[in-house]
């Protein structure tokens, strides 16, 4: 079971995982042995609720297909066990990011005294610019 809160886990039949080799530099090491990390979750047959689904799908992250797959790389370490924690942290962070509701914003209105100091600026900022004009001729 991959816990992510106090009253949601995951388990661990719903998250798919395969060894891949690396990409990138690495010597004879990188050739021979798959430390690489492709884990794939897929959010429509998952066991969340509804509503987190819905959550999730509106995140619009790269990391989430058309399909409802989530798919995250992971190949930062030599070793594959611990390119497979990262992988499961960053589904953990991933899913973790939709529990939190965001807050509702409630329109205001600038105040009144507000409204008068943006007035004010507004009166002397015109006279400072008409002051660098060129001055007229008095002719």
């Amino acid at each position: 079971m991959l816990k992510i809160s106090g009253k949601i886990q995951i388990p661990l039949a719903e998250i798919e995982i395969k060894a891949v080799r690396s990409q990138g530099s690495g010597g004879q090491n990188v050739n021979k042995v798959s430390t690489a990390i492709h884990l794939f979750f897929d959010i429509n047959a998952s066991s969340l609720s509804p509503e987190m689904k819905r959550r999730l799908f509106q995140l619009r992250d790269q990391r989430i297909t058309e399909e409802g797959v989530v798919v995250i790389k992971s190949q930062e370490s030599r070793s594959q066990e611990t390119n497979r924690e990262v992988a499961f942290q960053r589904l953990k962070q991933l899913i973790q990011s939709v529990l939190v509701l965001p807050k509702k914003r409630r329109p205001t209105k600038p105040t009144k005294s507000s409204r008068e100091r943006r007035l004010k600026r507004k009166i002397m900022r015109g006279r400072t610019k008409s002051l660098r004009s060129r001055p007229s001729r008095g002719d």
